[in-house]
């Protein structure tokens, strides 16, 4: 029997555990613990990391899964990539669950960059007014350019205020859409959007209202992660549970 344990917190873990809970499989779905109030789910949570690599194999083994699923952001790279030779060392089928990349069309004004901290000096230069659509977890490399007054969205409102002498933040939680965010840039007088690649259609909204106001977008390119299996389906993650390379997903 199968015992799968899914890595989570996005829109596409939370389908699959739908999926999961509906045929009655065995599952546990992991948060890292980042968001203090997240969806409740039809099979069991758990919260917390796993300590690098030796947890998160002890975990599998302790626990008897026989079946991984990363199906956490895809610019959580360290968890990916622990996951990638944690189940290689446990022994566990593994595959991961993601969704694919934003591409630039008609109308974006898009400038890619590798990470963080070439969006931090794409920055450089006179004061602007800057939307930093990335959460909360990056927000303080920000620092280094204070001259401009930046623009935070948050799902949950922090526990400090964020390390930005001039900011506006405002707490929400999505899905957001294209009008609805073309407002929100348009009231605060929005010159330049930063973003990551996150991908998928739940955050894609900034971008249609970046396009709409014809702004610039720094956009931050997923980092390189170890070679996985990846399918970009609930579906198919459940295909694979029950034929796994027979398939050829």
């Amino acid at each position: 029997m199968s015992n799968i344990l899914v890595l989570g917190g996005t829109t596409e873990a939370s389908a699959l555990a739908a999926l999961l809970a509906a045929r009655g499989d065995p599952a546990v779905l992991s948060y890292a613990g980042r968001v203090a109030n997240p969806k409740v789910q039809p099979i069991p949570v758990r919260v917390g990391g796993f300590d690098g690599v030796d947890g998160l194999v002890a975990y599998l083994q302790a626990h008897d899964v026989t079946h991984l699923v990363d199906a956490t952001h895809p610019f959580a790279a360290r968890m990916s990539a622990n996951a990638v030779v944690a189940a290689e060392r446990a022994g566990v089928a593994h595959i991961a669950l993601t969704r694919p990349a934003w591409v630039s069309g008609e109308g974006d004004r898009w400038t890619r960059v590798t990470d963080i901290e070439a969006a931090v000096a794409a920055l450089g230069g006179p004061s602007r007014r800057v939307m930093l659509a990335l959460g909360r977890m990056h927000v303080d490399a920000f620092a280094v350019q204070p001259q401009h007054d930046y623009l935070l969205r948050f799902v949950d409102a922090p526990d400090r205020a964020p390390g930005l002498p001039r900011h506006h933040l405002v707490v929400d939680r999505g899905p957001f859409d294209v009008e609805g965010d073309r407002r929100l840039m348009a009231a605060h007088g929005i010159e330049l959007v930063v973003c990551k690649n996150a991908g998928g259609s739940g955050a894609q909204a900034k971008l249609g209202a970046a396009r709409a106001l014809g702004l610039r977008v720094i956009m931050i390119d997923r980092p390189v992660l170890p070679a996985r299996l990846e399918v970009q389906a609930a579906a198919d993650v459940l295909r694979w549970i029950d034929h796994g390379a027979d398939l050829g997903v």
